[in-house]
């Protein structure tokens, strides 16, 4: 890259409010951009400035309504790359389709290679995200990746709360080493549940390994869509003794069709955390969610990747 490059950053639909919050905080404003939709749904973009030779950051997060977001953010990068940017930075503060990483059945896609492939197809030269469904994600990339995660904002706002008696529980075996980081911050002994997927959208918890009895759980999760997982999750744990006082903290709040209602009417839930990189719209707003903000964390990794200074140390 041209150290002389000019930062600009641009924003897709995706969510508006955490675009302008990470505009906010870089204290830069967003680049002009035209988004607008043909007659028959199809995406048209065009950049109303020049980026030519630009440090250009594209933020879009590919959550619902996911393939309209993705496709609109391939098409921003790919105009990006027309225009002759210097280097494009695709920010996704949500990755889309990173539930398959791996084929569990015969005949099914990876639609999480599928769309690391696209995205540099299009023409991103690095991706910035947060919470993989899975870690081994980031090496399906052949561009840098730059990985941040939510555990250090869930460990500050749970540390301000004093609970006491805490155990970190992850649902999965899949959760494990982001909840051992979790353990060590709080100080909190570790639980796992044991899943079973029977088929899409159903998921049992068969075993729960680890003491509970008494104990105040916050359950990690990287996303949380219809809810069933948690709530398996809950009541293993109220079974197994825990106090009916359960803490959840999930990186992305997809709460897709009644998950809200689902979690937040749950007795034994005390609170959802969540952060923004799903914009959580305001009919889905419940008493027991807690939306707290990643954007000052995406606009310091933004910072440092246009400056050329650590990601990593964002964390230490």
């Amino acid at each position: 890259m041209n150290d002389n490059s000019e930062m600009k950053l641009f924003a897709g639909t995706g969510n508006p409010a955490l675009c302008q919050a990470i505009a906010d905080a870089l204290e830069m404003p967003l680049g002009e951009v035209k988004i607008s939709r043909f007659a028959d749904g199809e995406t048209y973009v065009q950049y109303k400035e020049s980026v030519r030779g630009a440090d250009a950051f594209i933020i879009q997060p590919t959550g619902p309504p996911v393939d309209s977001n993705l496709v609109e953010l391939l098409i921003l990068i790919d105009a990006m790359r027309r225009a002759s940017a210097d280097r494009i930075t695709a920010v996704l503060p949500y990755f889309g389709y990173a539930r398959q990483e791996k084929k569990d059945k015969p005949r099914e896609a990876i639609t999480a290679k599928l769309i690391a492939d696209v995205l540099s197809a299009a023409g991103a030269d690095r991706v910035v995200t947060m919470d993989l469904h899975a870690d081994a994600i980031q090496g399906f990339f052949n561009i840098p990746v730059d990985h941040l995660t939510a555990l250090g904002m869930f460990a500050e706002y749970f540390q301000a709360k004093n609970l006491e008696n805490l155990v970190i529980v992850s649902p999965d075996e899949g959760r494990v080493k982001q909840a051992r980081k979790l353990v060590r911050i709080l100080d909190a002994p570790l639980a796992v549940g044991y899943k079973h997927h029977e088929h899409h959208g159903h998921t049992e918890i068969t075993q729960l390994a680890g003491d509970v009895k008494g104990k105040t759980p916050i359950i990690l999760e990287d996303m949380i869509t219809t809810g069933g997982s948690i709530i398996e999750c809950v009541n293993a744990l109220i079974a197994n003794g825990a106090n009916p006082e359960i803490y959840v903290a999930a990186s992305h709040g997809v709460l897709a069709a009644n998950a809200v209602d689902r979690l937040n009417d749950h007795p034994a839930i005390a609170e959802i955390v969540i952060t923004d990189s799903v914009p959580l719209a305001r009919e889905k707003e419940r008493s027991k969610i807690k939306v707290l903000s990643a954007a000052p964390m995406f606009a310091e990794a933004i910072r440092r990747i246009n400056q050329g200074e650590s990601i990593t140390s964002l964390f230490d």
